[in-house]
């Protein structure tokens, strides 16, 4: 699965692998450059000016994702405290930073301050990616460290192969340890940003 970043000229091939370690030798793009980018279903991100592509997500990380955001837009019916969005929905943090997580929370307080009509403009209080086996790597480094470094309050890394969630918390400037929660363990997912919600990853990782 290709995860390089993308040529900047869009029509050529991208390279095989994983990458996570992009060639700051390249022209660093930014939302001018974002926005001109082709609409073929994909997911585009830039992570400090270097274009990522996406391949369309399998039917697990999508049934996950699911599970996640019914869960979560349950409780906000009952308690409307804020917005939660599932991708494609574009977070521009910088002019070089544009990415599309696969679900993010803002209460109704932040929503006010970042949420424009085309996307977020700022940082959301959560953040949920759903691994894959090609962008496992880029969630767990690339993307934290732009999460920690933005001001996100919390990052879940939901990881299908393993049946794990790991829970990054803001402690003070970054991030503290993960917590890791698993599946054959019984664990259920909780956050003080939805006051009451419990989430057993039982229901998390349903099929």
């Amino acid at each position: 699965m290709d995860q390089r970043p993308a040529s900047n000229r869009y029509n050529e091939p991208m390279p095989e692998g994983d990458h996570v370690d992009p060639v700051h030798s390249r022209v660093r793009l930014t939302y001018d450059d974002f926005v001109l980018f082709p609409d073929d279903g994909k997911r585009h991100e830039l992570i400090d000016g270097e274009h990522y592509v996406t391949p369309s997500p399998v039917p697990r990380h999508q049934a996950i994702l699911w599970n996640l955001a019914l869960l979560i837009g349950t409780y906000l019916d009952g308690h409307p405290i804020g917005r939660a969005f599932a991708a494609p929905l574009d977070v521009v943090f910088s002019n070089f930073d544009v990415v599309e997580p696969d679900l993010l929370y803002m209460s109704r307080e932040r929503a006010a301050e970042v949420l424009t009509v085309k996307h977020v403009k700022g940082s959301p209080e959560l953040v949920v990616e759903v691994g894959s086996p090609g962008t496992r790597k880029r969630d767990e480094t690339i993307k934290k460290r732009l999460y920690e470094r933005m001001g996100v309050s919390e990052y879940w890394f939901v990881d299908p192969d393993v049946n794990v969630v790991r829970v990054y918390r803001r402690d003070g400037e970054g991030f503290a340890r993960a917590i890791e929660l698993d599946l054959e363990a019984g664990d259920v997912l909780t956050t003080s940003l939805l006051p009451g919600l419990e989430m057993p990853l039982a229901r998390i990782f349903r099929e």
